[in-house]
């Protein structure tokens, strides 16, 4: 992905859906995406889940539920949002958004793919609590 503005992905409308969990985004391009919460927490653009480089990826379990609970906006070119397990540290800038919305569907299965491989059935992945970094095999540097 690159991170050059792309033409067409400002959003011309952000629409939130509480009932059925989801971000609808309409993008000057005409596309329309419907994201679901679950769906944008696994992918958070953050450190917290990227890591800090290439492989230090960190898998999202047990986010099945989660709700987005705010929508900030930043600056003219992201929001970033606020979720029901206290996670709020991604940005995601419109061309991200738009990204996201553009690949979902193997984005989606992938996430279902690492969810096989770390052990957990596609469902069960879902709802299983997080593993912190210690019980994961890293360090986080405090007790718990």
């Amino acid at each position: 992905m690159a991170d050059t503005k792309t033409a067409g992905t400002t959003p011309t409308a952000i629409t939130v859906h509480k009932q059925s969990r989801a971000l609808e985004l309409a993008f000057e391009s005409g596309e329309v995406y419907s994201l679901p919460f679950e769906f944008l927490r696994v992918n958070s653009p953050s450190a917290e889940v990227r890591g800090h480089g290439a492989g230090q990826e960190i898998l999202q379990t047990g986010k099945r539920d989660v709700l987005m609970t705010a929508i900030d906006p930043v600056g003219n070119y992201a929001v970033q949002l606020h979720f029901s397990d206290g996670h709020n540290t991604g940005i995601y800038t419109w061309d991200y958004l738009h990204w996201l919305g553009a690949n979902q569907a193997q984005l989606w299965e992938d996430y279902l793919k690492r969810l096989e491989a770390a052990g957990f059935t596609r469902e069960s992945g879902r709802d299983a609590p997080m593993q912190s970094a210690q019980s994961a095999g890293g360090s986080c540097g405090h007790k718990h």
